[in-house]
Order: structure tokens, then C-alpha cells, then sequence
């Protein structure tokens, strides 16, 4: 299936390289729009790129911990719309799954592309269903289903809502830069109730936990400046929810910044970049691709400061073949200044090994 994936990632560079017969236009992202769910839960295909994000932390009977991430991108190429065959890329979809699991020592991961249409691959409209093949993200009213397998593990979630949604930004208006034009509309949904089953190397487990959901969507995201960025998304122990992201430049340093965080009783409160701060306490390196990730932190949002420490070092997810991107996202845990728990939730890493390209 991996030659599979680099034909179609080859083939989808191939297209994008081709002039197209018109133009596409892409909607542009405004502060004053109004995000509805389930409608907005679903594909919004006129715009450019847009993702649905599925991480958690999962317990099984016997005590097990595992980390997890189900992940579906969509791409709108906006190559040769115009030309009526069926064959024609209108949408391209990605898909990576991926399990941490301490005894393995590294992250068990897949991935699968597709160009959407003939029923093997779709991103509805109007509520969450997207697939590739066998793999699927859906929704039935507040309650979400996942289920992705690779050779090395299958995965069978069920997740519940139990808290309305995180609109990042103002309003769910998220902004990457100086500039307003690049942007976002993202939300999030923390705190998901989640059931279900992980299988490795013939060995099933029977799990529960938190989970953490993010639906993103963009016509034009990062500026030239941009290189990568860092996030985290923690479920915290209070039941309040935080999410932290930073845009770092090519100096590796922090170019933009973001946050919202949600404390029970309290009104969810946005943060802004000078807000935030971000200190790399440890750093691992890759011995497959040579690259060097920050994977323990010290962030501080607000007069609040967090420490996150990584489940295990290798969590680097290398996605070339599909996506064409090499990024570390993995399970971490939370303390506060005095080193007590606080949180479990998962953290994202992007453009150490070469500027992130969306």
C-alpha cells in the first residue's frame, strides 16, 4: 500500500503542476462568520485545504495507557475544474492513524490518499463523514465513531460529546499572522467520553478515556514567514480544556501565537501572542530521519505555567507519501510549577526537518 500512496502523491504533484483551464477561486476566511454545528462539522470543499482531528489518551482493563490519532485532510488542487470527466481531482484526500503504545518504543502509524469520488473515498457536506477505503471519521448526532487498521494495529472509537465547543480565536476566527488574511475557522471539542478497541499484533484491548477533537479549515493559512508551528490540545483534569498553538519563522522563533482556554464555571478566554510563551526543556533526535524535536516543554499562557512530558521520545509520524510532510505529534502529560498532574493531551510539531508546506 506505501507504493500505492507515493503513485498517488506523485500523481497529485504531477496535477498540481499543470496549468489549469480557469482559475480556481477560493473563499477567503472573515472574522464575522458564525459557525453552526452539524453543518459546519462537515467538508467545506470551496475552500483550499481543510482537516478533522481525532487524538486521545486510552486506558485499557488491565491499566495499559496508550495514545492515539485518526486524522482526515481534505485538498482542493483547483486544477482543470472545468473539464466534466469523473476522473478530474476536484478533491484529494489524506488520512493518517497512528498508536502509542510504551512497550513498542515508537509510534505505530499508516496512512492512506485518495482522490474523493466512486464511493471508495468522500467528505460529506452538512455533517462529519469522510473515508477513505475502510477507514472512516463519523458522526451521529454528539456522539463520533473512528476506525482506521494497519498491519501493525486496528483501532474501533466511539467518542461523546460533554461539552459544547472551544471556538478558537474570536469567535472561531483564527488568525496565523500579523495579518488578518491568514486564517482559519477552527473549533474544537475537548473532553470527548471515549470507548472502544485497539487491537496490537493480534492482542486486543478493550479501552476507555478523553479524547480531543479539531475541524480547521483555510483558503490561505501561513504568510511566507511562517516555517511550522507548535500545538498542544489538553483535556484537563478539572474538566477545563486548553489549546495552545504558536507560528514559529525561519529562526525558530515564535512569529505568531494563539490560545484559548476553558475553566469550569468561567467564560472560555483567548489569549493573545504576547500572552504566550514557549521554552523547550529536552529535545530528541530521530535516528530515521536525523531530525531534532523539542519533546518536553515548559509553556506559559497568561500567568499560567505548564509542563509537558512526553508518554514516549519517538512519536515522530513520517507522512511523506502522503501528505509530504515528516512532523511529531504524540501523547503527552501535563504538570503544573510543582510538578502535580493536571492534564493528558496530545502535542504537534511541524517544520523542524524541512518549512511545512500546506
Amino acid at each position: 500500500m506505501r507504493g500505492v500512496a507515493q503513485a498517488l502523491l506523485a500523481l497529485l504533484l504531477v496535477v498540481n503542476a499543470m496549468p489549469s483551464v480557469a482559475d480556481a477561486e477560493f473563499p477567503a476566511v472573515v472574522p464575522d462568520y458564525s459557525i453552526e454545528l452539524p453543518r459546519d462539522e462537515g467538508s467545506h470543499p470551496q475552500f483550499r485545504t481543510e482537516w478533522w482531528y481525532l487524538t486521545g489518551w486510552l486506558e485499557s482493563e488491565s491499566g495499559e495507557a496508550f495514545g492515539f490519532q485518526v486524522t482526515f485532510f481534505r485538498n482542493r488542487p483547483g486544477v482543470d475544474e472545468d473539464n466534466p470527466s469523473r476522473f478530474v481531482a476536484r478533491q484529494v484526500l489524506f488520512a493518517h492513524a497512528a498508536v502509542s503504545d510504551q512497550r513498542q518504543g515508537a509510534l505505530m502509524r499508516g496512512e492512506k490518499s485518495a482522490r474523493a469520488g466512486f464511493g471508495l473515498a468522500e467528505a460529506a457536506e452538512g455533517s462529519l463523514a469522510v473515508k477513505i477505503d475502510n477507514w472512516s471519521l463519523r458522526q451521529e448526532g454528539g456522539r463520533y465513531f473512528a476506525v482506521a487498521s494497519t498491519s501493525e494495529f486496528a483501532l474501533q472509537l466511539e467518542c461523546d460529546r460533554t461539552q459544547p465547543p472551544l471556538l478558537n480565536g474570536k469567535n472561531g476566527f483564527s488568525q496565523k499572522g500579523p495579518q488578518p488574511q491568514f486564517a482559519s475557522y477552527y473549533y474544537s471539542l475537548p473532553q470527548l467520553r471515549t470507548s472502544g478497541r485497539i487491537a496490537i499484533g493480534g492482542r486486543e484491548h478493550r479501552v476507555q478515556g478523553v479524547a480531543w477533537f479539531d475541524h480547521e479549515w483555510s483558503s490561505s493559512m501561513f504568510d511566507e514567514h511562517a516555517r511550522g508551528w507548535d500545538w498542544i490540545g489538553l483535556n484537563l483534569d478539572d474538566g477545563g480544556a486548553l489549546m495552545v498553538q504558536r507560528i514559529r519563522d525561519a529562526a525558530g522563533q515564535q512569529y505568531w501565537g494563539a490560545a484559548t482556554l476553558r475553566e469550569p464555571g468561567l467564560p472560555d478566554r483567548a489569549h493573545a501572542p504576547d500572552e504566550i510563551a514557549w521554552s523547550a526543556l529536552r529535545r530528541w533526535r530521530s535516528s530515521r530521519t536525523g531530525v531534532t524535536y523539542p519533546v518536553e516543554w515548559k509553556i506559559t499562557v497568561g500567568g499560567r505555567t505548564i509542563l509537558l512530558r512526553p508518554l514516549l521520545d519517538d512519536q515522530e509520524n513520517d507522512a511523506r507519501a502522503s501528505t509530504g510532510t515528516l512532523y511529531w505529534e504524540g501523547a503527552v502529560r501535563a504538570f503544573d510549577e510543582r510538578g502535580v498532574a493536571i492534564g493528558r493531551g496530545y502535542l504537534e510539531l511541524t517544520g523542524y526537518g524541512e518549512r511545512l508546506k500546506l
